[in-house]
C-alpha cells in the first residue's frame, strides 16, 4: 500500500516587520488546515538544519542592499546562495536576480519602457524619464531638454529600497533642477486625479487597490519651489496630505479596466520572471491610457486577500478596500 504523502513545507524568510505586515501567524494556521507546514527561516542558523523546503518565499531586499557595503550581510546572503544551488528542486519565489532589477530603479525603468514598446497597445504607457548617474546642474538641464521631458518632473532615487528610496522631489523649472542630487530617475508628471492604483501580482493571479496620490499639477514650467515629499505618507490608505487634495472639482478618474491591467500584468510576469511584485499605475487624466509609474517587489498586500478564518478567498481581478479588508467588484 502506498504511503501517505508527506505535507508540503513552505519556508518564509522575512523580517520581523514583513511578518507582521503580512499577518503571518494566520497564514500559517491557514496553510496547517491544508497540509501545508510553513516555517519561519532564520538566517543566523544554518539552513540545511531548517529545511528541507518545497517552497521559499522572501524578501531579501534588505540583505541584497546591505550586502553592498556590509560583510555580514554579504555572508548570509552566500549562505543562503550556496543552500539553494544544493538544493535545485526547491521553488525560491522569487529568484535573486530577478528581484535584483527592481531594487534598482535605472532597470526597472528600462522594463517599463520596453514593456510599453513590446506591447504595442495604445491604452498602456509609461512616462519619459532620464537616468542621472552623476552631473552638475547645467549638465542635467541639458540632458533634460535632450530627453524632452516636460516639467513638473518627479524625482526618485535610484535605489528602490529602504526608507531613503520613498523620499521624492516634485520639480516645476529649470531653476528646481539644482535641487537634483544624482543618482536618481527624472521622470514626467502626469496628473492622475490624485488616484493610485497599486496591482499586486500574485502567481496568475493579480488584485488592484486604490490609494492616495499627488493631485493634478499644470503642465509646463513655472515658479513654483520644489515641493520634497515622502511618498509612504502621500500613499497610506488613510492620507490627508495636502499634496493628495485637488484644488478643483473634478470627476475622479475611470478605473482602468481588467482586460488592460490583466494585459499589462501577463506581459510584466513573462518580462521578470517573477511570481510575487507589484505595479503601480495611473490614469491620465487627457489621454485615459494606463501609465505605469513603478514595479515592486513581494507586495505586503497579501495579508489582504489571503483571508480570516472563516472568509472565502479573493477572487483573482479583485479590487480590494484595505481600510475594511473588503473587496469590491472589478469593472468590466
Amino acid at each position: 500500500m502506498q504511503g501517505a504523502r508527506r505535507s508540503r513545507r513552505v519556508g518564509f524568510c522575512l523580517s520581523d516587520k514583513k511578518r507582521k505586515k503580512i499577518n503571518l501567524a494566520s497564514f500559517t494556521e491557514l496553510c496547517g488546515t491544508r497540509g501545508i507546514e510553513v516555517v519561519e527561516i532564520d538566517l543566523s542558523r544554518p539552513m540545511a538544519a531548517q529545511g528541507p523546503f518545497d517552497v521559499i518565499v522572501h524578501k531579501l531586499s534588505d540583505v541584497m542592499v546591505e550586502a553592498a557595503h556590509d560583510c555580514q550581510s554579504q555572508q548570509l546572503l552566500a549562505n543562503f546562495q550556496e543552500y539553494m544551488a544544493a538544493h535545485p528542486l526547491t521553488v525560491l519565489l522569487d529568484p535573486l536576480p530577478a528581484m535584483g532589477r527592481l531594487l534598482d530603479r535605472f532597470t526597472s525603468y528600462r522594463i517599463m519602457s520596453h514593456l510599453q514598446h513590446s506591447m504595442a497597445d495604445d491604452r498602456i504607457c509609461s512616462p519619459p524619464y532620464l537616468e542621472l548617474s552623476a552631473g552638475e546642474p547645467g549638465e542635467i538641464r541639458d540632458a533634460v531638454a535632450r530627453h524632452q521631458l516636460s516639467f513638473p518632473l518627479i524625482c526618485k532615487t535610484r535605489v528602490a529600497h529602504g526608507s531613503n528610496s520613498h523620499e521624492m522631489a516634485l520639480i516645476f523649472s529649470v531653476a528646481g533642477l539644482s535641487d537634483v542630487r544624482p543618482p536618481c530617475v527624472l521622470q514626467s508628471f502626469v496628473s492622475h486625479g490624485a488616484v493610485l492604483h497599486k496591482v499586486f501580482v500574485v502567481g496568475q493571479a493579480h488584485f488592484t487597490v486604490e490609494r492616495p496620490s499627488l493631485k493634478n499639477f499644470p503642465s509646463g514650467p513655472c515658479d513654483r519651489k520644489t515641493i520634497f515629499f515622502n511618498s509612504r505618507e502621500v500613499s497610506k490608505p488613510e492620507s490627508c496630505s495636502n499634496l493628495t487634495a485637488l484644488d478643483e472639482e473634478v470627476a475622479p478618474p475611470t478605473p482602468p479596466s481588467d482586460a488592460v491591467l490583466g494585459a499589462m500584468v501577463a506581459e510584466l510576469r513573462t518580462e521578470l520572471g517573477m511570481a510575487l511584485f507589484g505595479v503601480d499605475v495611473i490614469v491620465d487624466n487627457k489621454t485615459q491610457r494606463l501609465t505605469i509609474i513603478d514595479i515592486n517587489i513581494f507586495p505586503v498586500i497579501l495579508r489582504l486577500f489571503w483571508g480570516r478564518q472563516g472568509e472565502s478567498p479573493v477572487k483573482p481581478g479583485t479590487r480590494l478596500s484595505e481600510n475594511h479588508s473588503s473587496a469590491a467588484p472589478s469593472p468590466a
